[in-house]
């Protein structure tokens, strides 16, 4: 049912779509500096001044989860101090989801207006899940002093201030305010850990919760300021990490929310996107040197006349940009000769009167048991027996990996396993579905519908798809009547090509720290989270599906003995008369 030659001439685009991705690259734009020495950021003060200093701060309030009276009680204190700064203030009281459930939480907005409303935004998150998190509240601690330094001072843009709740697991706060700015926002700068002892490589982070990175001039106006003021350099972001973040959008801090409503943001923290958790330790140069890198960004922003864009999907690679289209152009390419082969086989199945809609109801068949283990997920989240988890994913570690969840995991294994041996074989008793795997049918149908969820996919995410294409066309290559492979060499084959998305689960699990334990416990809170959604849930039980049929092809052939070969014809070369097409019984050979 494969016709080579069909396939083999949907590549020629390729290479025009490659010769295109080539001609795409584009020069990127500069980030803004300033001569402006930042030196009214005074250390001492925002590490040990009276009332929101950083240890002041630390020592009355060590414990304050979301939405409690010490929370509240900083927010106070904060909003004192944005008031005697001159500053406007407004706050804002709302509930939202956190990791330990509903809460009433509060945001704090104070506003220096500046000559155009456009507006420049630093926020920082003060609540905290451990205890004493003391570095967690140095981003606190530097938004009170910002407030005092720019007292007074006039500034070309409007300055806007936010201290929000609920960024220690969901990030609520940061949320809310994002999606009512109250004006034209030209950018934000989310405040972390400013004072911690450890430092990790990725102090500007740019990653969204949404497909998107943060504009390349924006990470460089900040990342040349944390140059100036520490001598740290910050390295360029790596092509495999952009990828992977374009494929499977995903991060734990405060930005990612920001960047998901489609507004320029970083964080910028000394201890990266995973944050400081309880630590204790601080330092009162680290707190300059970065309360510094934060005023000295804000004034570069503050006379910058261009807007800084918005969030995008552009690839930054050998100081070049590589356009989203051209991204897309190519992987679509690389999906045309397995979609071309497929419609091509599936229409020769059914002029050789292959039940192909009956083969296609058994392909979609092999995702019930996902679907399956995937509901009960959610039924134990929702009865309580799971923690509760937010829509946005919480730093790793925040919920434990404990007997209880071990337990759950062990269920939903279960389930999937039951599911598969039960489920699945019932209901396509019921529907009357019997016939051989091993039939071109069959083959066709799995093919077909493997070519069309990553054509769906390939339409919304192009970087998604493109970790799909190599396995999308292996399974042709195993699925296919005509290719004869040994049953443990299709198999393996078919595990190979799923490891450019291992290494994304790798990638995933070293930039948060996740041990091997960790990360089923990591992707459950992300699917009963709501993070994946209920289109992407879908999505991935029908690939799992789809590649469990492949498997079931691959078995089903290879516990048979091959086929004896068929007759062919032969003759000279030259020769063209009687016999030459095996007109005759002499020009058969067995």
């Amino acid at each position: 049912m494969l016709d080579p030659r069909i396939y083999r001439a949907a590549f020629v685009p390729v290479l025009f779509a490659l010769v295109l991705a080539a001609f795409s690259l584009q020069e990127p734009s500069t980030g803004s500096t300033t001569s402006l020495a930042p030196d009214a950021f005074v250390g001492a003060r925002a590490f040990d001044g009276p009332g929101t200093g950083l240890r002041p701060l630390a020592a009355a309030f060590p414990r304050r989860p979301p939405g409690s009276r010490a929370d509240r009680d900083v927010a106070t204190r904060v909003a004192g101090v944005f008031r005697q700064s001159g500053l406007e203030v407004t706050t804002r009281r709302f509930s939202a989801r956190t990791v330990l459930g509903r809460r009433s939480l509060e945001t704090v907005i104070g506003v220096r207006a500046g000559v155009s409303n456009r507006r420049i935004v630093v926020l920082a998150h003060r609540d905290a899940l451990s205890s004493p998190a003391t570095a967690d509240l140095s981003g606190t601690a530097t938004l009170a002093e910002l407030a005092r330094v720019l007292q007074g001072r006039t500034l070309r843009k409007t300055l806007v201030l936010v201290s929000t709740s609920g960024g220690s697991g969901g990030d609520a706060g940061a949320d809310r305010f994002a999606a009512d700015p109250s004006g034209p926002i030209e950018g934000v700068v989310v405040l972390g850990d400013l004072a911690g002892q450890r430092v990790r490589s990725a102090e500007v982070v740019p990653w969204s919760q949404a497909r998107g990175i943060a504009p390349l001039s924006l990470r460089r106006t900040v990342a040349s300021a944390l140059t100036l003021e520490t001598g740290r350099k910050v390295g360029e972001l790596r092509l495999a990490g952009q990828f992977a973040r374009l494929a499977f959008p995903l991060t734990v801090s405060e930005q990612g929310v920001v960047l998901a409503r489609g507004i320029p943001a970083v964080l910028v923290s000394v201890s990266g996107e995973r944050g400081p958790g309880s630590e204790r330790s601080v330092s009162q140069d680290r707190l300059q040197q970065m309360g510094r890198t934060v005023l000295r960004s804000l004034s570069a922003l503050d006379g910058r006349g261009p807007t800084l864009g918005s969030p995008g999907s552009t690839l930054f690679y050998r100081r070049k940009l590589v356009p989203p289209w051209a991204v897309r152009l190519l992987i679509g390419a690389l999906i045309l000769p397995v979609l071309l082969a497929a419609v091509d086989g599936f229409a020769r199945g059914r002029r050789r009167r292959e039940p192909m809609a009956m083969w296609l109801a058994w392909t979609v068949c092999g995702a019930l048991p996902f679907a399956a283990a995937t509901i009960f997920a959610f039924v134990l989240e929702l009865t309580g027996l799971l923690p509760a988890v937010p829509s946005t994913p919480p730093p790793p570690g925040t919920l434990p990996l404990d007997a209880v969840v071990v337990a759950a995991l062990a269920g939903i294994a279960l389930v999937l396993l039951l599911g598969w041996v039960f489920l699945r074989r019932l209901v396509l008793f019921m529907a009357r579905m019997k016939g051989d795997p091993s039939s071109p049918g069959a083959a066709g149908a799995v093919l077909l519908t493997a070519a069309v969820l990553v054509l769906a996919i390939w339409i919304q995410n192009p970087f998604a798809a493109a970790l799909l294409v190599a396995p999308l066309h292996v399974t042709l290559l195993v699925v296919a009547p005509e290719v004869h492979l040994r049953r443990w060499l299709a198999v393996a084959a078919l595990v190979l090509s799923l490891v450019p998305a291992v290494l994304v689960v790798v990638y995933y699990a070293r930039e948060l720290g996740l041990s091997f334990g960790e990360v089923p416990w990591f992707a459950l809170q992300l699917t009963v989270g709501g993070h994946v959604g209920i289109a992407g849930e879908l999505t991935w039980c029908l690939a799992w599906g789809t590649l469990a049929g492949a498997l079931v092809i691959v078995n089903v052939r290879g516990a048979r003995p091959p086929a004896p070969s068929t007759p062919r014809t032969r003759g000279p070369l030259s020769y063209a008369g009687p016999g030459s097409l095996g007109g005759t019984e002499s020009a058969l050979r067995r």
